[in-house]
């Protein structure tokens, strides 16, 4: 069964015929073929959403009506659950029960969210001298080009879907080539929750000379939303300004990870485990730099490597697998690569590549490599963790700083004011203070430097995806 585009409410194969394979890497075998979008189809999905944004109904719906439709494809999306979670761990090999536990749910929680956000958030009104009467519209701001990531396909899809159709914009949806299938169902699951054709359309393929590069580059977009890798990123905004197109990037990291001679180490050692092995290491927001105060080094690292060897790696079908295969042979090569350029200094003390011919690369801890050395510098993307160790405060947070990269950071501290004083120090677009990855949807989510532009989440959304209007009337 082929995967084909989503254009105005039905499913499109290409014009002329072409797909290409989208590959399981637990099987390292094609399980089934793509649409492949080219210049035609790319069209027709943005004339579709041109044309039901600025015609159709959705924009000009109350947020009442318009949130029944999201909380509505939020239920189906619970709905089919085994559907949507079967489909991105046969795309990128990410465990099946954290698929039905974490991802598909927060999907769906996603949508629910930006529907009531949007209902709930209120304007501003300015009071004046004069007695004019000044308010504020949020009006929504047209189409969305949306590219996805394929470490989170389902999840940071709705991320970025929900709070633009929320406030009434319609969009088109370019998944990464490497996990089409959750998109193409996302997108049939809105027509059967009853959106408007042309209001969510999906176009596959790939990024440079192709389906990715025509959407941003399109002339009748009015917005871009991009996460993924930083190179990309700065590709892409440049296609924004070419147009004078506003774009928000949420790229990649190298999130520092400080612990603290007062921390709890058994929370410590626990929420670093998971802050760099989940999903494979395949997280933008992995805290892999660890950077640990020096009088309680040794214990850290020993109960650190100890919890690391301990994860079960394998079929991710499997309920016991706590870490799958590395997305692609091309993802897991360029993980590889970084084993055969380590530092001679360098010391492996646990984990490294699979010897059974997967594409998995076991937890992996390494110490004893300098700060300038390329595992500590660049982005793995992979499960893999560096540790080194820091005397004062003040070098933590020089050593957390030296990155190009800055999208989240995390400390382990018992002592409340240092919390605060490193938190304001760390540049980072999140802190974690003794635990990881907790979200409150109405913060703002984003990066600085290499990290990304712009931040997203409640009004950060808000201001991207609308165009803020003043009204200023005679009284």
């Amino acid at each position: 069964m082929t995967i084909n585009h989503w254009i105005n409410g039905s499913e499109h194969e290409s014009s002329d015929g072409r797909t290409f394979d989208t590959v399981n890497p637990w099987t390292q075998s094609a399980w089934t073929d793509v649409a492949e979008a080219g210049q035609g189809e790319v069209d027709d999905a943005v004339g579709a959403a041109r044309a039901a944004f600025d015609s159709g109904p959705w924009a000009r719906m109350g947020f009442g009506e318009r949130g029944a439709l999201l909380h509505a494809l939020a239920d189906l999306i619970d709905e089919h659950i085994d559907e949507l979670a079967d489909a991105d761990t046969t795309d990128m090999g990410k465990p099946l029960s954290a698929m039905k536990v974490k991802d598909v749910p927060r999907a769906a929680q996603n949508f629910r969210f930006f529907a009531d956000h949007a209902r709930l958030t209120a304007a501003e009104a300015y009071p004046t001298d004069s007695g004019h009467h000044a308010y504020s519209r949020y009006e929504p701001a047209g189409v969305v080009a949306a590219i996805a990531p394929w470490n989170f396909p389902l999840m940071l899809e709705s991320w970025k879907i929900a709070p633009a159709l929320a406030w009434g914009n319609t969009v088109v949806l370019k998944p990464a080539e490497d996990s089409p299938a959750s998109a193409s169902i996302l997108a049939r699951l809105a027509t059967e929750a009853g959106f408007p054709d042309g209001v969510l359309n999906v176009v596959h393929g790939f990024g440079p000379d192709a389906a990715g590069e025509m959407l941003t580059q399109h002339g009748d977009i009015d917005r871009i939303t991009f996460t993924g890798e930083s190179n990309t990123g700065r590709a892409i905004a440049g296609a924004g300004a070419s147009n004078l197109v506003p774009v928000s990037l949420e790229l990649g990291g190298k999130g520092a990870n400080i612990v603290f001679a007062d921390a709890d180490l058994d929370e410590a050692v626990n929420w670093s485990n998971k802050a760099v092995f989940t999903n494979a290491g395949q997280v933008c927001l992995a805290g892999t730099r660890l950077i640990v105060q020096r009088s309680i080094y040794d214990e850290f690292v020993s109960r650190f490597v100890e919890s690391a060897s301990a994860m079960i790696v394998g079929d991710p079908r499997d309920a016991a697998t706590q870490i799958g295969p590395l997305s692609s042979r091309t993802h897991f090569e360029k993980v590889s690569g970084f084993f055969d350029d380590l530092d001679p200094a360098a010391e492996v003390l646990c984990g490294g590549v699979a010897d059974d011919g997967s594409w998995a690369v076991h937890p992996t801890v390494i110490v004893g490599s300098p700060d300038d050395s390329r595992i500590c510098r660049d982005e793995v993307f992979g499960p893999v963790a560096t540790i080194a160790p820091f005397d004062t405060e003040e070098e933590a947070i020089a050593m957390a700083n030296s990155t190009k990269y800055g999208l989240n950071a995390m400390l382990f501290t018992e002592n409340v004011r240092r919390a605060h004083r490193a938190a304001a120090a760390l540049r980072a677009g999140t802190v974690w203070v003794n635990c990881f990855f907790v979200r409150d949807l109405r913060a703002p989510f984003g990066g600085v430097g290499w990290s990304g532009v712009g931040r997203e989440g409640g009004n950060f959304s808000r201001e991207f995806f609308t165009e803020p209007k003043a009204v200023v009337m005679q009284p």
